[in-house]
């Protein structure tokens, strides 16, 4: 799947009858090093105009505009799935210097069953080479952030030869296991609309945007 600007924001079908006692769905946030905005910019509402319109005051949509280290991002993180079965994608969002999502682990192992139900939990991840099947959640993280460095750094060589990349991701990452609908709907929502509520996000960071 390549970049679609439309497809994360549906909501997904698949979790209709979804047995919400199962702690199986996750909610995931994976922030760029230093809050740095790495992935494009947020346009519309007067942060930004769209390249492709030719009359910012007639801009009004907010959305993420995803520049090609963005769209190596959504691509990698929409590919999951086809590279491991065990896990299924719901709404997701990259944004300037981070990105959300909720995927389904259908297989749920001890590892992941750890963490605590009410609590939102900063997890370590150290992933050293990809695998077909990952049993965790750490597992498929540290793939997608692996996948997306390699791939940034062949482009970096491309478009931006003169300047090192650095490093990319913050160590860690958040998951949240979603124990019911309302939480279900309520993180959709927050997801959905974080490119609108930007401003307002623990993430923002002015000089980048």
């Amino acid at each position: 799947m390549t970049y679609n600007p439309i497809i994360h924001h549906r909501r997904s079908i698949r979790l209709k009858g979804y047995d919400y006692s199962k702690a199986g769905l996750y909610f995931i946030t994976i922030c760029v090093q230093d809050r740095k905005c790495l992935f494009g910019k947020i346009v519309g509402a007067g942060l930004a105009p769209a390249q492709n319109d030719k009359d910012a005051q007639k801009y009004v949509d907010v959305q993420m505009e995803l520049n090609e280290f963005g769209k190596i991002a959504y691509n990698q993180w929409a590919k999951l799935p086809d590279r491991f079965s065990n896990f299924e994608l719901d709404v997701f969002q990259i944004m300037p210097n981070h990105m959300h999502g909720i995927v389904l682990l259908n297989e749920p192992v001890g590892a992941t069953l750890a963490v605590a139900q009410n609590e939102t939990v900063e997890r370590d991840v150290d992933w050293a080479g990809a695998s077909p099947a990952p049993t965790t959640v750490g597992d498929m993280v540290g793939a997608y952030k692996s996948l997306v460095v390699n791939d940034c750094l062949e482009q970096c060589k491309l478009i931006r030869p003169n300047e090192i990349l650095g490093k990319l991701w913050q160590r860690n990452y958040y998951e949240h296991i979603i124990q019911n609908e309302k939480s279900y709907q309520q993180i959709t929502d927050y997801i959905i609309n974080n490119p609108s509520n930007w401003k307002d996000d623990k993430f923002y960071n002015p000089s980048n945007n």
